[in-house]
């Protein structure tokens, strides 16, 4: 059974998701890694999103793209990727 997930990714990566879809369509069981590598290959000509985003899924912090708690996604979720910003 198919589930989606609304995505929203901010911080300086927004650019490179541009033309992503707000929805992911998803297949039953899949997982954030298995909602990041469908992201990945989403990303616009070649674009790569840096391993130190961080990953939220409904409003619980998760870790980063590169280390982030494993979880199962369920139709209607949240996901969030935020891209650290630096400056001042």
């Amino acid at each position: 059974m198919p589930l989606t997930i609304r995505l929203t990714i901010s911080g300086r990566s927004y650019d490179a998701a541009e033309g992503v879809p707000r929805e992911l369509q998803l297949g039953d069981g899949t997982t954030v890694d298995d909602a990041l590598a469908e992201l990945a290959g989403q990303l616009k000509n070649g674009s790569v999103l840096p391993d130190t985003c961080l990953v939220a899924l409904g409003g619980a912090h998760l870790g980063t793209i590169a280390e982030h708690e494993p979880r199962s996604l369920r139709d209607g979720d949240e996901l969030v990727i935020i891209a650290p910003v630096a400056g001042g």
